[in-house]
């Protein structure tokens, strides 16, 4: 066989071209197999280790810059939407900006200090390592860019295991920020995946050798086996947030808080609001006003027993249902929408399916109780001690105080919607790693390091 330049560059394509299948391509984070991805993983930590503080945000900002780019938010926001099915395009943009810019870095990583006679002790905020990272289908976009954040900026590496269904964005998000990172001269690897998620690759991470921590968002399923992992773990589990409403609250603004907090994204984040408790002496007020808002009420009860064949199975939630708006959903009952309708509303019991389950869907069922303790009493049934998120509408301050302490929920709302509560319309940093189940709270920089002691003896102290 003659050996001629051209053979000489298939020859070589066809090599790099495997390797490419193997290892990833150039660095952009995308692997066949597990191993390949933790071991890469473990490659970029070792190397991120000699970065300084400084490096590390730049890292963060290389990120910040490419989530926020309005052509990215756009194409992340249609893309998750058509590949997902869920949701809607104007909340996803809004949820990956914030996540790309209100999310923390590295200035929440505090050094902490004793000194006296006996010398300097510091307390320092180390990485863990390589932590594998489980998103969820309803946020698949918005969590990888606020845990590649947050975990960077602790010095980690991170290898998601993102839903399949939200696959392709994925892969898009993930190669993304290795270019962002390779053109500042990062490690290569730091954020990576495998090209095919599925049950098999997420359980061969959680056991993977390199794999030091585990962070779970999503079902109570995939919290319980990575509680069970006999690694550091992370939960951030499944909510069923109730809002409160009694006689002293502002009723015109509860209501369309509470619109616009179950409405937001067609009601996929675990925080919205999922059903309503009222106060039976402001009910029909409050009803009136969640209709002006975009609220439906379905007193027929055929149709709301066929609302209830066609979005449950059972006393779960059917999954093409799920994000699905309000809209939508009326059509598959056969129904025209009318104009401007949110979502569907219904007077109930407490225990009815609707109020039981946490749906994901702009369906917001309401309940009457007698009084402000019959309703928070409710409230707590209806959460299930998920110790996720509760709102509450009232300037009781004795009510808002009783409320906070029977439900110990991670996040409490009072008097706004429930997206404030991560950061969105009221103060603190964004956050989709909810940990309500293993208690970290909403994660950070922070929550991704452990303590470490430093001691000098007999120096530094000059008091």
């Amino acid at each position: 066989m003659e050996i001629t330049a051209e053979l000489i560059a298939q020859t070589v394509a066809k090599i790099l071209s495997e390797g490419e299948t193997k290892v990833g391509a150039a660095g952009n984070g995308i692997f066949e197999d597990v191993d390949s991805a933790a071991t890469a993983a473990r490659t970029a930590y070792n190397e991120y280790l000699g970065c300084t503080m400084g490096f590390r945000g730049k890292v963060v900002q290389a990120i910040r810059d490419l989530a926020s780019d309005e052509e990215n938010l756009r194409y992340m926001a249609e893309q998750c939407v058509e590949q997902t099915g869920m949701g809607n395009v104007p909340d996803k943009i809004l949820k990956n900006r914030y996540a790309a810019l209100k999310t923390p870095g590295t200035e929440e990583l505090v050094t902490g200090a004793w000194s006296g006679d006996d010398g300097l002790t510091t307390i320092e905020l180390s990485p863990f390592g390589v932590i594998g990272a489980i998103t969820p289908t309803t946020n698949p976009t918005e969590t990888i860019i606020n845990n590649s954040i947050s975990m960077l900026a602790a010095g980690n590496a991170v290898v998601f295991s993102p839903h399949p269904r939200a696959k392709a964005i994925s892969i898009w998000l993930v190669s993304k920020i290795n270019e962002a990172l390779d053109a500042i001269g990062a490690p290569a690897n730091l954020v990576s995946m495998v090209r095919e998620p599925s049950i098999e690759h997420t359980n061969e991470l959680m056991a993977h050798k390199e794999v030091n921590m585990l962070v779970a968002t999503g079902g109570p399923g995939i919290v319980k086996t990575v509680l069970s992992s006999g690694k550091k773990a992370i939960g951030a589990g499944a909510g069923n947030p109730p809002v409160v409403v009694d006689e002293t609250a502002n009723i015109e603004k509860a209501a369309k808080d509470i619109i616009d907090g179950c409405t937001f994204d067609n009601n996929l984040p675990c925080t919205a609001e999922k059903e309503v408790i009222a106060v039976d002496a402001i009910a029909d007020l409050l009803i009136f006003n969640m209709q002006k808002n975009g609220a439906l009420l379905i007193t027929d009860p055929e149709i709301l027993a066929r609302l209830q064949d066609l979005v449950m199975d059972g006393n779960r939630p059917k999954t093409e249902w799920v994000g699905k708006s309000a809209a939508a959903i009326l059509q598959g009952l056969g129904i025209t929408p009318p104009p401007g309708v949110r979502c569907l509303s219904m007077e109930v019991d407490l225990m009815h399916p609707f109020v039981q389950t946490e749906l994901m869907m702009p369906i917001l069922p309401v309940v009457r109780a007698r009084d402000v303790d019959e309703a928070i009493d409710w409230a707590v049934i209806c959460e299930h001690g998920n110790r996720h998120t509760a709102i509450m509408h009232s300037t009781n301050v004795n009510a808002l105080t009783k409320m906070g302490k029977l439900l110990q929920t991670t996040i409490f709302v009072k008097n706004g919607p429930s997206f404030s509560g991560i950061g969105i319309g009221g103060e603190g940093y964004i956050c989709f790693t909810i940990a309500g189940p293993t208690g970290e709270g909403l994660t950070s920089a922070s929550t991704f390091t452990r303590k470490r002691r430093c001691v000098l003896v007999g120096g530094l102290s000059v008091r």
